[in-house]
């Protein structure tokens, strides 16, 4: 699983893929962090991996790290960094969000 929009989070890389247990290979982990009942089990739907995804970007893991920087920036400097990423965000998708979209309304609907 992985992010398309770039996101600055201890557990997602730089390439905005995601680091959590529950979707890591099935069984022992060779370094001896996670149990096994922690990875990846056939029972987990799309539902409990988003819900611990949505978990993770609230709660970032910061002794698992995918994202070094972006840990040490979420322990030590975690209220300048939203601000300062808030602002270029809304720098970002502010002419976004003016642009119409190229078929209107109609590419939502996918049924007509």
């Amino acid at each position: 699983m992985r992010f398309l929009t770039e996101i600055w989070h201890p557990n997602i890389d730089k390439n905005g893929n995601v680091c959590i247990s529950i979707l890591h290979e099935p069984g022992d982990d060779r370094f001896g962090y996670e149990k096994a009942s922690e990875r990846w089990l056939p029972v987990h739907t799309v539902e409990t991996i988003l819900i611990s995804v949505i978990s993770m970007l609230a709660d970032p893991n910061d002794e698992s790290p995918a994202n070094v920087d972006a840990a040490i920036i979420n322990l030590f400097f975690f209220t300048e960094r939203v601000a300062s990423e808030l602002s270029k965000f809304q720098e970002k998708s502010s002419p976004m969000c003016k642009k119409k979209p190229r078929n209107g309304i109609r590419a939502l609907n996918h049924g007509d």
